[in-house]
This record gives C-alpha cells, structure tokens and sequence, in this order.
C-alpha cells in the first residue's frame, strides 16, 4: 500500500493511484464482464475480493479456477476483462489461461509479486504486489497482499464515481488504519491460537464455516491447515451446512465459525446455533471483530471466543485468516512436521 494510498490533510480525504493500470481503466470499466481466474490461495484471494469489485464497479465479476477454466475452454469474447493473480507469476494453468485470453483479444490484467515474471511480461497492465519473497511453500503474505491489490484494483476503478465516494472512502481509511491494527494485535492472537493447536493436535479432522466475505477465510483456512499440518480440513458455506455437513457434526469433530459486523451475521447465528445445539462436549471456536455482544455471549466452556482487530467488511477477510495461518504453523509444529516445506508440494519460487 506505500506510495498508493495517499491522505490530503487538508481535507482529510484518500486517493489511491495504481500506475500499472491507469492507462487500460477505460478499456476495463467498458467491459460486459470482468474474470478473476488463479489457482489455490489466489483463488481464494479472488473469492475475498469478488463481492467489493462488484459493488464498485457495478460490473458482473466471475471467479475461476485456472484448471477448471482450461477444461472448459470458457467462451471469452474482446469485451471481456481476465484477471490474472499469481504469487509466482508463472503458475502453469493460469498462463495457460492467459494465453487463451490473449487469443481472443480480451483486456487482460496480471496481479503477480514476481516483477518480471511471465504473467506480468504477457498481460495488458497489472499490479505488482511488492509482497517481498515467500520462500515457504504455503502463501501467508502474498495471500493477504493479494486481496488488499484486488480491493485497491476496485477502488481505482470507481475513481470518478460519486455515488461511490462516501463508500471508497470508508475503505481507503481502513485500509490506511488496518497496519496498526495488526501490529497491536497479533502478538495476543498468537498466544490465543497456540493454546488451541494444543488442544487441537490430536484432531483428525476439523470444520470451517462461514459466509459472506469470510466463506473465502473458510476455504484459505482450511487449506492452510491441511498443507502444513496434514490434517482434514473443510471449508464449508455456512449456508450449505443444512444441505448434508450437519449430519458431520458430533462430539469429536472440532467446527470453527467466522463471524463479522455485516448483513451476514444473522445468518452466521443462525448456523452456529445448529452446530451448537448438536455438539454437547467438542471443540467450538468462534472468530469474530472484539467487543460483538452477539458473539460474546456464546464465549463460555463450550465455546472459545477468537477476538481479532474490527475493520471495513470488505477487509476483514484479511484479518480473520491470521488466526488460521497461526492456528496452521502452531499445529505443523506440535506434530513435527516441516512448515515450511510441506511433504509432496512446492511452488515456482522453490524449484
């Protein structure tokens, strides 16, 4: 966010500017559709960032995975804009995305960390991340700095909207405020999901839920987990728990719930009242924004309260998945395994 996210003190207002994509923003605010396409936590980067895009922008967005979309061979048409989002930026199915894109003439875009990388040498415009290297296998910060790009992305392009002003502007402050609030934050997350890896350690299986802008938490959560711990994790729409994963809920199954300050809140009690009202002894975890009288309440014996820093709805995505990339490294080490370099995985930057 350096040097993009820019304050007038005289105003007290916040501006953005993305030079890497400043010259394409007719060509993208024209199109009939915009298509994130990625692969494993850029996917679920794309997820996170999805629901602000639209909002914004008022242009129908779409989240693809690359293999999948190669399968297919998803029609593209020139009034498309693809997405591409790589940490590496040489991801295999997502170039082969995007030379399918360019076939058809369609605006594409890269958002890689790697400055050189192929993604970013092949697409129209882009966004460089400046995440510095993550040499460990699974994604932690180029993760978190893939959603704040893609939310930077839908603030740029709704510049010039003042129907959307008072919302950008919401945004833009906490994205400025969001560092600090980490800061002063993580050393006490950190303590809270050390005492649960221990508790979880022996788990063979767990469960996430959540929905929203959090359902991307849950998914990203859940991969964290089963890539450097090699437990059974599952990511599952809070909405969809009715529809058969209820009938996994028992005594031996711990279930963690995301919960925020937004229109689906309602909704998340709704389901964490299911859950608890067939769980008697077994491990539930809820995390939610500090101080949420409505989540609070159920912090007791049964339920163990997981508090992190309250922001922007569209950000807090951000912060709710630090306790699972701690919750993950926690447990990879209570079990002895290697954090860093997970059995049968790697990545561009490690090979």
């Amino acid at each position: 966010m350096r040097g993009r996210i820019k304050k007038d003190e005289s105003t007290g207002r916040y501006e953005i500017h993305l030079g890497g994509v400043k010259n394409r923003l007719r060509d993208i605010l024209s199109s009939s559709r915009i298509i994130f396409v990625a692969c494993g936590s850029s996917y679920h980067a794309c997820l996170a960032a999805r629901q602000v895009v639209e909002e914004l922008t008022d242009v129908p967005v779409s989240v693809e995975l690359a293999s999948d979309f190669n399968d297919r061979k998803c029609p593209l048409f020139r009034s498309d804009t693809c997405v591409f989002v790589s940490q590496s930026g040489e991801t295999k199915d997502t170039l082969e995305s995007l030379s399918y894109a360019r076939g058809v003439d369609a605006v594409t875009v890269g958002v890689v960390n790697v400055v050189g990388s192929e993604i970013s040498r092949q697409t129209s415009c882009g966004i460089h991340l400046n995440a510095g290297s993550e040499i460990g296998v699974a994604s932690t910060k180029a993760y978190t700095s893939q959603i704040v790009a893609l939310v930077m992305f839908a603030l740029q392009l709704s510049h010039d909207r003042n129907s959307k002003d008072a919302r950008r502007q919401e945004i833009l402050a906490a994205l400025h405020e969001m560092p600090c609030q980490i800061e002063s934050s993580i050393k006490r997350i950190d303590e809270v999901t050390r005492r649960l890896a221990k508790s979880l350690e022996q788990s063979t299986s767990i469960l996430l839920s959540g929905r929203g802008f959090q359902f991307a938490t849950c998914l990203e959560g859940a991969l964290k987990i089963k890539e450097v711990s090699y437990t059974h994790t599952e990511g599952i729409h809070s909405g969809e728990l009715k529809h058969g994963p209820l009938a996994l809920i028992d005594d031996n199954m711990p279930v963690i719930f995301f919960a925020a300050s937004d229109n689906t809140k309602g909704h998340i009690q709704s389901a964490l009242e299911q859950v608890l009202a067939r769980q008697t002894s077994g491990t539930f975890v809820i995390v939610c924004p500090e101080d949420d009288p409505d989540m609070l309440k159920y912090r007791g014996n049964k339920c163990e309260i997981v508090e992190v820093p309250k922001t922007a709805d569209c950000l807090q995505s951000i912060i709710s998945i630090l306790p699972m990339q701690l919750l993950s490294y926690h447990l990879a080490v209570y079990r002895g395994h290697n954090v860093d370099q997970p059995r049968h995985l790697a990545k561009s930057v490690t090979v």
